[in-house]
């Protein structure tokens, strides 16, 4: 299996599929979109990340546009305004620099460090604008990206949003505990904790500034609309645990679903990347399925007046994106070099990490 990568070579390349990866139900039916911004997104994030401390300049320059962080992004939330997928793709990047910052605290010991950088984003989300000059980059940059995403809907939208990355910052730091302790939770206790670690709502709480409107709770709660969006996000979680099984072994990881599968269910790990598989295919059947429902959802809403007709617009739009997420997701896995662990020095070491605690020189 080959795709044509958009972006990490001015001549594009086929990346090949390993079998054991490959999945012909995306390849061949959720074609892959790509937001027409993606080069000056590009290179924008680029630059922010420099401007922000976030990687060094060295690795800023060597690996940034391998990494396909911008290309995950604009191959989601393919109709968002030039603005809206800025600052989310900035996040975005912002995320998988404290994602790695989280790991490097962990692998070092660095347990003071940490509860002082997770206090300092909980306070930096209620209060982003007073943290834009933090001497800790990842503060200052996470609170420089929240600012922006504040800014495109309602205080309503915002407190949720609060709400939602409260409980991700939490359970990280539930996540650094099991590590610490080598404690590998249960298949069911993994799966709920996943849900807040991957930012389940988050992302789906992103597709309203991406379709230019704030979905009331009746609409964003019905289960019409909340089972795609899970589906697709459960999707991206358990495609990445399969992915990053290799890289999370080396790594003495506790958390991947085929971890909690071999060490809780006594399967192989043979095992259990089939199971895993088998529930990656059925997420796709499922959301085939559940994206009709919210069609219909969406005739329903579209009641021949304006706001009707919004919120129908509004809602297809929502669903489009959820459908983008699968082969955007799918190919990033296969093209960034976050998860070519092989070529790696040290395959427990991402060689785009730093090492040093920034926040506390």
């Amino acid at each position: 299996m080959h795709a044509l990568p958009h972006g990490t070579t001015s001549t594009p390349m086929a990346v090949a599929v390993p079998p054991s990866l490959a999945l012909p139900v995306i390849e061949e039916s959720f074609p892959r979109h790509l937001h027409p911004y993606w080069p000056q997104l590009q290179e924008k994030t680029r630059r922010w990340l420099l401007e922000k401390r976030l990687m060094p300049a060295d690795k800023i320059a060597e690996y940034a546009d391998g990494l396909c962080y911008t290309d995950l992004m604009a191959g989601y939330y393919t109709g968002a305004p030039d603005d809206v997928l800025q600052a989310i793709a900035d996040y975005s990047a912002w995320f998988f620099v404290w994602d790695d910052r989280h790991d490097r605290d962990i692998v070092h010991g660095r347990a003071a460090d940490w509860r002082r950088l997770r206090s300092r984003l909980h306070t930096a989300l209620d209060s982003p604008q007073h943290h834009l000059n933090h001497r800790d980059p990842v503060v200052a940059g996470f609170a420089d990206s929240v600012v922006r995403l504040y800014s495109f809907l309602s205080p309503t939208w915002n407190a949720r949003f609060a709400r939602h990355f409260h409980a991700v910052i939490e359970a990280y730091d539930r996540e650094f505990r099991n590590r610490t302790e080598g404690y590998v939770p249960g298949v069911g206790e993994y799966l709920a904790l996943r849900r807040l670690t991957f930012a389940h709502w988050i992302w789906t709480d992103l597709l309203e500034p991406s379709a230019g409107l704030e979905l009331p709770d009746a609409v964003r709660k019905d289960p019409a609309y909340r089972r795609p969006a899970l589906l697709s996000q459960e999707f991206a979680a358990w495609y990445n645990d399969l992915c990053s099984l290799p890289k999370e072994i080396a790594g003495d990881e506790v958390h991947n679903l085929g971890i909690s599968l071999v060490t809780h269910e006594g399967m192989t790990l043979e095992e259990a990347v089939g199971d895993i598989r088998r529930r990656i295919e059925e997420c796709i059947t499922e959301f085939i399925e559940a994206e009709r429902a919210a069609e219909r959802f969406a005739d329903g809403l579209d009641d021949g007046t304006a706001r009707g007709k919004e919120l129908g617009a509004a809602v297809r739009t929502c669903v489009g994106t959820m459908r983008n997420w699968f082969s955007s997701v799918y190919w990033f896995h296969h093209e960034s070099g976050r998860y070519m662990v092989d070529s790696w020095a040290d395959r427990s070491t991402p060689p785009y990490v730093n090492n040093e605690a920034a926040g506390e020189k």
